[in-house]
């Protein structure tokens, strides 16, 4: 598909409420790189992508996402804390003041979408106060043909104003940066924040209600990659466990890096265009793809540059959640389009800080909808303040605050889904092994990207007694071998040379496990329950 970059077509943005904007429609990346180094806004780094800051905000602020409560949402959305009501009068107001705002400037407008596979295709036009802003959206939605733009007509809409700062006594905020979205009225209004991961989250976490709802379809927080024989790889997993790292594989073909859906045809799709990757300690040798994507037409977020242009990548004086964003050809070995079939395998990725789990190990149908329920990594000692030891981190389906149901509707198609196709799903830890965090080490790269090349390749085959070993805590079934992976590696006990103090941190996380699932145990069907953690006699 020949990708736009520039037309010659003009929008005017008062139905929007929007009055005498200077609208630069569908610019293309080299105009807005050069528009936001003009009016200092960012740099240009040493390897030619544009490096801008944020400000206030460096990652998404949960507290502070919103979905409107009206007839559409009231009955099916999992309301809480994760999934905040906002009035339908209050969102209204609050978009004519932001749009007020939003008249007489220069705004930068794109038109794009969501979804490659067509039949699933959501239509958008972002709205966009800043060009990098805009930059982001084309880097990140999938870009029309100059042909398509000429017809385009958006169904949703992304309003995106960082520097509108809402009253939260009179527009009902929490402080003055928010996001919400309206089913009704489909719009995803986003103010007082630059952090650029809200655009594409936004839209996310409406396709994580559209898609399961209206289309029968699982959307998933995962990465894929297919293989020479179109087997396609799904990685779920939350930030820092690898999730990107280990999808771009230069023997398989990426499908995409973050968000996909999983159709009752059996068929994933990308729901993007692009890639937004952490950076922090980034090296062309462990991370060969997304170092070189880092080029003219990408954009660095929140990093640190030398005088002559150059970034260290281990410089987290700004934010340990230093950020890429570039459009998927960017990466060479990419799938086209990004649609994948007959899912094979699905990796649950997990950073175990408490160094506990098994480096890779294979689930039942239960055990996989529990671990998928509980969406487990961990925090270590100085991530975050206050935390002084590793502390387990539990985010429902690997992407709690983008998914607007009750986790067990995803894990219930997921498990439908397994059922259906016979999908294999392994549990990969990517954290600590030989002990916790200060005391163990993280789990080598090369064997992680060893174990996942045996399941690809089917060198660890299905599960069979002698091949296997069940977890004595944990009930997973863990092999005994694995090529390019020394033996005792592969179990965790044996590399802390102390038992006792093994069963204790394990028993330690299994407890963690179980208190946080009670607030599912009563949606959950038994299989679910069952599959948890517990101790088996061997």
């Amino acid at each position: 598909m020949v990708e736009n970059t520039q037309t010659t077509k003009t929008i005017s943005l008062d139905s929007y409420g929007i009055k005498n904007a200077k609208v630069q429609y569908q610019l293309s990346p080299e105009k807005l790189h050069n528009t936001t180094i003009a009016t200092g806004q960012g740099v240009e780094a040493s390897s030619g992508a544009l490096a801008i800051n944020t400000g206030e905000f460096t990652g998404r602020s949960p507290k502070d996402r919103f979905i409107v409560k009206d007839d559409i949402t009231e009955d099916k959305i999992w309301w809480g804390d994760i999934n905040i009501p906002f009035e339908s009068d209050k969102f209204e107001k609050l978009y004519n003041k932001v749009t007020d705002y939003l008249s007489g400037k220069e705004i930068f407008v794109r038109d794009s979408y969501a979804c490659a596979d067509d039949n699933y295709r959501l239509n958008i036009r972002v709205i966009n106060e800043y060009p990098w802003s805009n930059m982001f959206a084309y880097n990140m939605f999938l870009r029309p043909t100059e042909e398509e733009l000429l017809g385009f007509e958006p169904e949703w809409t992304i309003v995106n104003a960082p520097g509108f700062m809402a009253n939260p006594e009179e527009d009902g905020t929490r402080q003055h940066n928010f996001a919400i979205l309206d089913f009704t009225r489909k719009v995803a209004l986003i103010g007082g924040t630059g952090y650029t991961g809200e655009i594409k989250k936004g839209i996310f976490s409406a396709l994580n209600f559209i898609l399961p709802v209206f289309k029968n379809t699982l959307p998933m927080h995962c990465s894929a990659n297919v293989g020479e024989d179109g087997d396609t790889a799904i990685f779920f997993g939350l930030s820092g466990t690898g999730k990107t790292t280990l999808s771009a594989d230069p023997n398989r073909k990426l499908i995409g890096d973050d968000e996909h859906g999983w159709t009752k045809e059996n068929t994933v799709f990308n729901f993007e265009g692009g890639c937004y990757a952490k950076v922090i300690n980034l090296s062309e040798e462990n991370e060969p793809d997304i170092f070189n994507a880092i080029k003219k037409g990408a954009i660095l977020e929140n990093v640190i540059l030398d005088d002559n242009g150059v970034v260290d990548f281990a410089d987290t004086s700004i934010t340990q959640n230093t950020r890429v964003s570039y459009p998927i050809h960017h990466i060479n070995n990419i799938q086209q389009p990004s649609i994948g079939k007959n899912p094979k395998n699905i990796f649950f990725l997990t950073a175990d800080a408490f160094g506990v789990l098994p480096p890779i190990s294979k689930l039942t149908p239960a055990q996989a909808a529990y671990h998928f329920i509980s969406g487990y990594t961990a925090k270590v000692a100085g991530t975050e303040a206050g935390v002084l030891e590793p502390q387990p981190s539990f985010s429902a389906c690997f992407g709690a605050p983008f998914m607007p149901l009750h986790p067990t509707k995803y894990a219930e198609m997921l498990s439908k889904k397994m059922k259906e196709t016979g999908v294999n799903v392994w549990l990969v830890n990517t954290g600590w092994t030989g002990g916790p965090y200060g005391v163990g080490t993280r789990m080598k790269l090369k064997y992680t990207r060893a174990m996942i090349n045996a399941v690809l390749n089917g060198d660890l085959g299905l599960y069979n007694y002698d091949d296997y070993h069940i977890h004595s805590v944990f009930g997973v079934a863990q092999p005994r071998t694995c090529p390019g992976v020394p033996t005792e590696v592969l179990s965790p006990r044996t590399t802390w040379n102390d038992d006792e103090a093994y069963y204790t941190m394990a028993f330690k996380l299994t407890n963690a496990f179980r208190e946080n699932f009670k607030k599912f145990e009563s949606y959950a069907n038994e299989e679910i329950r069952r599959g948890g953690p517990q101790r088996y006699a061997f």
